[in-house]
């Protein structure tokens, strides 16, 4: 049994990995803060939606000046809410919140309902009051609604809404009902999802899944007020292993436990009430079974009642920051930079003119070791704010010769006589392949093998990596340039999933700078060619140029010819492998690159180098005609 279960935890977990990819909004990898949502007290005042944030997890600090960001009195049937649970929805944009509708001044014994709410931004809440006695026959005895909490369900592909209900003189039970599509109503009956063995009384239920297996933490409610634990691998099967003791590391009583996971760690938090004491307390854990009070390492500016935590991305952190105001002690990104919420690398950009956007398409970093193995591409008609039109082509599905080390991708569009297409070059596994696509937003083609995976002749070192895709207005021709440790070109066959035969050709500047990264524009007559210096894992991670007369002509050094490198007083470091834009009808152009994540990647080391943001700023040309230094910013 244990064998079984272990490998359906194992199957069950990867194919949720491989699913986590396709959301179109972040994924665990682009976490950088948390929300926490609570209510403060038994007082009317403070029975509303509290918000706090956090960059680390353990130090929290209050939005809003610790007052209500939703007002309970619309939302409300009774004036009050309680207990706020707040989940992120599979498509890793949306979010839903589930709110017990009760004041305590009216008794404990009160309330019939709970509130749905829904929400794509995590300001602005869509609410619906759902009334139990009113809703479903059968329930003339109810005597209290608490505590209601959402669980996504793959089995049935619905969010579950579930939570304690009292009728007459019988114990609290945890029911469960599937919310509606719109999230604003319950879909049938409420049905039991869970009952102790010894048929008393459970309120408080809060579920997480963990390698395929569902741990729920509830509360014993009137004998023992503390925290047991029960597990099953299927939500409504009725089939549940209860765990022997408590699982709160107090002899106070407690309630409204809650468990979140650390970003990017291994670690669980188990947090709940200290309700007695006026006060909550965190433990910490790996297996969910065995936890260490972390009291000592918490600090909070609010005292909250039940509540949860999730996780948040940089543009998440920024929106609420903006709405609510920046505590002080949280550090924010800025408006500007980073372009993309997320770890990013390697950017290559495009102006589509069939769909009048632009387009960025970067490396998936974040993965260890630069193990990323899909792409995404993101879209915007101003340069500023981006769309994640989501996963383009992945390794492990579309491609049949390469399943890992997707990086640095390049894209042209072509227009034959009205019919767009795009050609997409991409390596991986430390080969070059191409894809095809009738639109920028994919879904791309594989060709069906590398389209590079040799060395040049002459060539005995580096990588068949980085490549860059260019027309030359000129001769009408289009080439791939490509390389790490050295810089090749070749043309490209009319078909553009082909090299032309005999035109190899290797271009390494000869001032010992080249790395990798190269990309190519074209402006008044002049052929430049900018490349990064150094490895990407250092701090000195840098971009220079060259200039040349035609694609495949010699490439001439100028003096000062280092253009991106670090701004140590703005804490930006590892500024490398670009790729540039020109405004359409305008001399206005921008350089998109990456650099260490800010502020935390100056102090991963070698980590820096998968852990990368896309930043845009402005590429400008003096009289002369030469490229100006960038000043990289926030």
């Amino acid at each position: 049994m244990r064998i079984v279960i272990t490998l359906v935890a194992y199957l069950w977990s990867s194919s949720l990995l491989l699913a986590q990819a396709y959301k179109s909004g972040p994924v665990d990898k682009d976490y950088v803060g948390y929300l926490f949502a609570y209510f403060k007290g038994n007082a009317v005042e403070d029975e509303s939606v509290c918000f706090a944030v956090s960059t680390d997890g353990y130090n929290y600090r209050a939005l809003n000046g610790n007052q209500p960001v939703l007002s309970s009195a619309e939302i409300s049937s009774t004036g009050g809410v309680r207990d706020p649970h707040i989940l992120r929805g599979e498509d890793g944009k949306s979010f839903y919140m589930v709110l017990t509708d009760m004041t305590s001044s009216k008794g404990w014994d009160s309330n019939r309902g709970m509130i749905l709410l829904k929400s794509d931004n995590l300001v602005d809440w869509k609410h619906s009051k759902i009334h139990i006695p009113t809703r479903f026959t059968g329930h003339e005895d109810l005597k209290r609604v608490w505590a209601p909490q959402t669980i996504f369900d793959p089995s049935v592909n619905k969010y579950m809404v579930y939570w304690s209900m009292q009728h007459g003189n019988g114990p609290d039970i945890i029911y469960y009902a599937y919310a509606n599509a719109d999230f604003t109503d319950l879909e049938a009956a409420p049905q039991k999802l869970f009952v102790p063995k010894n048929q008393k009384s459970c309120i408080d239920g809060d579920i997480i899944l963990k390698n395929g297996l569902y741990y729920l933490f509830y509360k014993t409610e009137g004998h023992g007020n503390g925290l047991r634990l029960a597990m099953t691998d299927s939500l409504t099967s009725g089939k549940w292993i209860e765990q022997p003791g408590y699982k709160q590391q107090t002899t106070d009583a407690v309630e409204g436990s809650s468990v979140f996971k650390l970003n990017h760690s291994d670690k669980y938090i188990l947090m709940y009430d200290v309700y007695g004491k006026g006060k909550y307390q965190f433990c910490e854990s790996v297996d969910l079974d065995r936890f260490k009070v972390i009291d000592e390492d918490i600090s909070m500016d609010f005292h909250p009642r039940h509540g949860s935590i999730i996780p948040l991305s940089r543009a998440e952190l920024k929106a609420v920051t903006d709405r609510w105001g920046t505590p002080a002690g949280i550090q924010v990104p800025a408006a500007k930079n980073p372009a993309l919420d997320g770890y990013y690398a390697d950017p290559d950009i495009i102006y589509s003119h069939k769909d009048k956007k632009y387009y960025l398409y970067p490396t998936s970093d974040g993965f260890d070791g630069w193990g990323g193995y899909y792409f995404k591409t993101f879209s915007s008609t101003d340069l500023k704010n981006w769309k994640d039109e989501g996963v383009i082509l992945d390794l492990k599905k579309d491609v049949s010769w390469a399943d890992r080390h997707a990086w640095a991708p390049t894209i042209i569009e072509k227009n034959n006589k009205g019919k767009y297409q795009y050609y997409y070059y991409f390596t991986a596994a430390q080969k070059i392949g191409v894809a095809v696509a009738d639109n920028p937003q994919g879904p791309f083609r594989d060709s069906g093998k590398p389209l590079v995976n040799s060395k040049p002749e002459g060539i005995n070192n580096g990588q068949e990596i980085d490549p860059a895709v260019f027309y030359d207005p000129k001769s009408k021709k289009n080439y791939l340039f490509w390389g790490n440790g050295y810089l090749a070109v070749a043309e490209l066959n009319k078909d553009m999933i082909s090299l032309k035969p005999n035109t190899t050709k290797v271009l390494t500047p000869t001032d010992g700078t080249f790395r990798e990264g190269v990309f190519v524009i074209y402006r008044e007559g002049k052929y430049y060619f900018l490349w990064s210096e150094d490895d990407t894992r250092s701090p000195n991670y840098r971009v220079r140029y060259g200039i040349a007369d035609s694609p495949t002509s010699p490439i001439q050094i100028p003096a000062n010819n280092l253009i991106l490198q670090k701004d140590e007083a703005k804490g930006i470091y590892g500024t490398g492998h670009n790729s540039v834009i020109q405004v359409p009808g305008k001399d206005e152009w921008y350089i998109v690159y990456h650099r260490f994540s800010y502020p935390d990647g100056i102090k991963m080391g070698d980590a820096a180098g998968f852990h990368r943001e896309v930043a845009i700023d402005a590429l400008k040309f003096d009289e002369q005609g030469f490229i100006l230094p960038i000043i990289p910013t926030n």
